[in-house]
């Protein structure tokens, strides 16, 4: 079993990076494999409505020249999806914004094809907007017809500057939870 995780933060190894792995580090502890993509300095743009995914079906965007058909992939390869995105203008980065957009209309045009895989979304914030945000994320997962786990709290966690997030604890609790959870979900339903 995999989990690849997209990192939406500008930041590198920032505080949305840094929750992402909270997470993964439970499910590691349960035997499932992880992956943390970064979308930082990588190319990527928002859908083009070119609506050539619904002609093609074959699992791609039209649009090749960035990253999104090696996240589709990677999407495809796993059995769970986690999106990390901090909270800019109380909603998803732009980067995270185009990766929901592109993969969700290839996903569509296909069938729902991430069907039935486990996603979550988990939210870095200053302050506020991060509900709005997570509402977002989890908007990717419930239309493509995935399964949702809850966790302890709202899966977000409180910071500004890199690391800041660690100091919340009940966040950072909220992130152990989550992957308890996803592990735990992501084993019934191999059974």
């Amino acid at each position: 079993m995999k989990v690849i995780a997209f990192n939406g933060s500008a930041r590198k190894d920032g505080n949305t990076a840094i929750l992402l792995n909270a997470v993964m580090d439970e499910m590691k502890a349960a035997g499932i494999e992880t992956e943390l993509y970064q979308l930082s300095g990588k190319p990527i743009q928002g859908c083009i409505a070119c609506m050539k995914c619904f002609e093609n079906k074959n699992k791609r965007c039209a649009v090749e020249k960035d990253i999104i058909n090696e996240c589709i992939q990677k999407m495809l390869d796993a059995d769970a999806i986690l999106l990390g995105s901090p909270s800019y203008f109380a909603d998803v980065s732009a980067g995270m914004k185009a990766l929901i957009e592109r993969c969700g209309m290839v996903s569509r045009a296909n069938g729902d094809m991430f069907q039935r895989k486990v996603g979550a979304g988990v939210v870095a914030v200053r302050r506020a907007g991060a509900y709005h945000v997570l509402s977002s994320l989890n908007a990717f997962f419930l239309i493509g017809q995935m399964i949702v786990p809850g966790s302890s709290y709202w899966n977000l966690a409180h910071g500004r500057l890199p690391g800041e997030v660690m100091k919340d604890e009940e966040g950072m609790k909220t992130m152990q939870a989550l992957g308890q959870n996803m592990a735990w979900l992501m084993k019934k339903l191999q059974a």
